[in-house]
């Protein structure tokens, strides 16, 4: 029996509203060919995994990392997330199957001091492969966003989140990648789509930020944890749109600190210099927000 073409009458059709594949600008990520890829013996990636949806990706991967059940290199991918959180628990939206919603497990072997570069080395490692894999430079604003320009505007397409889970850390990393202007959840977030990448294509993208995230590791982790052995601070520093600016640190109790960001210290820690002439640095958990200063 010749088949009769899509549309004919009498043809039962898909619904539009749901499966799998109903959005097809917005194919499901192949978890198959994506554990081909990446979990092979003698990498970092042990295993992967690709849910439908879930809360947030670093809750699950935290509590399954405390009980045992997954160990270093455990990847867990969801194409939505209902509770997406960032820092200071700000939440984070996007359309199902619009961008790329992962975390990893990881047990890093140097000085617990220095664990706290890894929202950095994410950044660095994810900027770089954007910048290869879609064509889109990508900024770093400290201490843990990824910048894209939209015409003249730089935006907010992604951020990174790390939590201690026993007796190691889960990296989250959300991005935008296929959003277009009507899904943003604020206009001043953007997404590889509004930012000119040529493809939206998440697997590919996918495979290139863990290729570069386990490349700056495992030099970060060759060098004991050194920012500076390993380059990684000078990499960090080389990407960071926040340098050079005049900022505003808005720390617990209101109180603030105003000065130009002229660097990123061995401790990861971002360096205002006020108007007084003191260099004064602020750490990541030190800060509420930071924001650029009034008339900047």
């Amino acid at each position: 029996m010749t088949p009769m073409p899509p549309g004919t009458p009498g043809t039962p059709q898909p619904d539009p509203s749901s499966g799998r594949w109903s959005d097809l600008e917005r194919p499901p990520l192949n978890a198959t060919a994506l554990r081909k890829a990446l979990v092979r013996p003698g990498t970092l990636w042990s295993s992967l995994d690709v849910v439908e949806i879930t809360g947030s990706t670093n809750s699950d991967l935290t509590a399954r990392a405390v009980k045992g059940e997954v160990g270093e290199g455990a990847i867990l991918v969801a194409e939505e997330q209902s509770a997406g959180r960032g820092r200071l628990e700000r939440t984070w939206t996007a359309p199902p199957r619009s961008g790329l919603f992962f975390s990893v497990y990881l047990e890093p072997d140097v000085p617990v001091e220095r664990w706290g570069w890894l929202p950095l080395l994410a950044g660095v490692a994810t900027a770089t492969a954007l910048s290869r894999a879609a064509g889109v430079d990508t900024a770093l604003k400290w201490p843990n966003d990824l910048l894209v320009h939209v015409g003249e505007e730089e935006r907010k397409t992604g951020g990174i989140l790390t939590e201690r889970a026993g007796d190691g850390v889960v990296v989250g990393i959300g991005l935008n990648v296929s959003l277009h202007a009507d899904e943003l959840p604020v206009p001043e977030a953007g997404s590889l789509t509004l930012a000119g990448a040529p493809a939206a294509d998440r697997d590919p993208l996918l495979r290139a930020i863990l290729r570069s995230l386990e490349q700056w590791y495992e030099d970060w982790r060759g060098a004991g944890g050194d920012p500076g052995a390993s380059r990684l601070q000078e990499a960090y520093a080389a990407g960071c749109a926040t340098l050079g600016r005049t900022v505003r640190a808005v720390l617990p109790g209101d109180r603030e600190i105003t000065g130009e960001a002229v660097a990123v210290d061995s401790d990861g820690r971002l360096v205002l210099a006020t108007e007084d002439g003191v260099q004064k640095p602020v750490g990541a958990g030190d800060i509420v927000h930071l924001r650029a200063a009034r008339g900047e």
